[in-house]
């Protein structure tokens, strides 16, 4: 059986019985009719074990909240595709471009990739815990009513929440990929990407291809060119469209690292007309980082940028070099998430690659009780 971590106390830690407690002024104050627990990630690739841990715990919160309160709880699971599949540099004005997945794969490629990626440890979290779970790509989300609608109505709005999602510049990224056939570049940054409302169903994007030059774009409600943007300006939207629930209580399910930039996401809903009261509720999950209290990342290790971390394995890199079944894998997940969610004290710190392997990997029973 493993063994508990050894952690410090917090003052977040000492104020909770349980890590569920932080969530729960926001359920009793208006109690909802369901909660639904919100947990995207970026598709770049097979996921490491930090992926796959706030995933898990997305689903072991969901079944905590579910017996606790008594509320219907589900998992959305938002497979973000817009993230760069390649980049380049125009040799003429020297601007950065881009190309994401959605463009350069194409639906049914990104939908094979999902579904063999992500779809069998949701299916295995689902059964084991009788959790309903959805899976959103980036490029349905976009392209969806309530989305769309929610940001041309911040688009006139957007004046007094720029500095907030874009701190440096002041312009939030907004990228609309050039529609001619095979092509699908976008200027990253946006330097000469301008929008104007023409009215309040209708936004006229125009911007500069790598390859053919000027063109327009024009997005509406319910059709349009493809919308994409930066991760703030992105996350900001969804969150404004999720602001008016309807008896549903969204929870914004994501990484430690997300910590610092949910202040600004927080401070660009708020500049837009939104009380400290409609703003989502969060859980912040442990982050688990390298020797040098880094996130582990595999970019980096690939690239060659950083050393893989002491007492870390290939499969934490890639969950699909785990040495055992999905259902096996999903096992010890849980197994580790009733360790952490045994404690605030637990819950709320990061741990390194090494513990994080061998939480994963000792011989584990679940629900054991907390020392």
């Amino acid at each position: 059986m493993t063994t508990y971590p050894v952690s410090p106390n917090t003052v977040l830690a000492n104020a909770l019985h349980r890590a569920e407690d932080v969530l729960a002024p926001r359920i009793l104050a208006t109690p909802p009719e369901r909660i639904v627990l919100v947990v995207g990630t970026q598709i770049n690739g097979a996921p490491h074990i930090g992926t796959s841990l706030v995933q898990s715990l997305a689903f072991a919160m969901a079944a905590r909240l579910r017996d606790r309160f008594g509320i219907p709880t589900e998992v959305l699971f938002s497979a973000l595709d817009n993230a760069p599949y390649e980049l380049t540099t125009d040799p003429v004005s020297g601007h950065r471009y881009q190309r994401a997945y959605a463009q350069a794969l194409g639906r049914e490629a990104l939908t094979d990739l999902v579904t063999a990626l992500y779809q069998p440890l949701f299916t295995a979290l689902s059964r084991r815990l009788g959790i309903p779970h959805q899976i959103e790509t980036y490029s349905q989300q976009q392209a969806g009513e309530q989305f769309r609608r929610t940001w041309l109505r911040l688009l006139p709005r957007l004046d007094a929440a720029r500095w907030w999602l874009a701190p440096s510049t002041g312009t939030p990224h907004l990228r609309v990929p050039c529609p001619h056939s095979d092509c699908g570049w976008a200027e990253k940054h946006t330097e000469r990407t301008r929008v104007n409302l023409t009215d309040r169903e209708n936004a006229h994007v125009a911007a500069v291809c790598l390859h053919h030059g000027p063109y327009q774009a024009t997005i509406t409600p319910t059709g349009g060119d493809y919308l994409d943007l930066a991760t703030l300006y992105r996350n900001t939207v969804k969150e404004l469209a999720l602001s008016n629930p309807h008896g549903t209580l969204h929870v914004m399910v994501k990484g430690g690292d997300w910590v610092f930039g949910s202040h600004l996401v927080d401070e660009a809903l708020q500049a837009v007309g939104l009380t400290r009261a409609q703003l989502p509720a969060r859980l912040f999950c442990p982050q688990v980082v390298t020797d040098t209290g880094a996130k582990l990342s595999k970019s980096l290790i690939r690239e060659g940028r950083a050393p893989m971390p002491e007492g870390a394995d290939g499969w934490m890199l890639d969950t699909r070099q785990w040495p055992g079944t999905v259902a096996e894998y999903a096992e010890q997940l849980l197994a580790m998430t009733d360790t952490l969610l045994s404690d605030p004290r637990h819950f709320f710190r990061a741990y390194s690659a090494a513990e994080s392997g061998r939480m994963m990997t000792a011989p584990t029973t679940r629900s054991v009780p907390a020392p």
